[in-house]
């Protein structure tokens, strides 16, 4: 896929809470923020604080992100949408095919779902913070 063209992203997930803030943080310093970049979720939730502490490992800040929902954001002002859970998908997909809008769908399991000790479940943060992190450079080409 060809994607110079592309000048903005919306990362979709359900509560833009872990897995769309993650990839939000990513792609704006892959990118050095050329790429207009923006995250929302089906419903807010909270921002999650493993999120923050495995994005400070890497010196991205996502701690003043606030939680947006879905039907705040102007879906026509994007070039691309990437779902990273199936229900967001299912919510997207067919508005951005409507649209002449990119669309792809990453699927991202929920780290939050992880059981265990704190050791185990952060471990699982890092692990979706790697995997989006490849997946954006790959959709990127860099």
């Amino acid at each position: 896929m060809e994607n110079t063209k592309i000048k903005s992203i919306l990362f979709l997930c359900n509560q833009n809470a872990v897995r769309s803030p993650i990839a939000k943080g990513l792609m704006d310093r892959l990118t050095k923020r050329r790429i207009f970049c923006e995250s929302a979720g089906l419903i807010a939730g909270n921002l999650d604080g493993f999120s923050i502490a495995v994005m400070k490992e890497i010196n991205i800040d996502i701690s003043d992100h606030k939680p947006k929902v879905l039907n705040s954001i102007p879906i026509d002002k994007f070039d691309a949408v990437i779902a990273l859970t199936a229900e967001s998908r299912d919510k997207i997909q067919k508005l951005t095919e409507e649209l002449g809008i990119v669309f792809e769908y990453w699927q991202t399991p929920d780290p939050a779902e992880e059981e265990g000790n704190r050791d185990q479940v952060i471990e699982s943060y890092r692990l979706v913070r790697d995997h989006l992190e490849c997946q954006i450079a790959d959709f990127l080409k860099i």
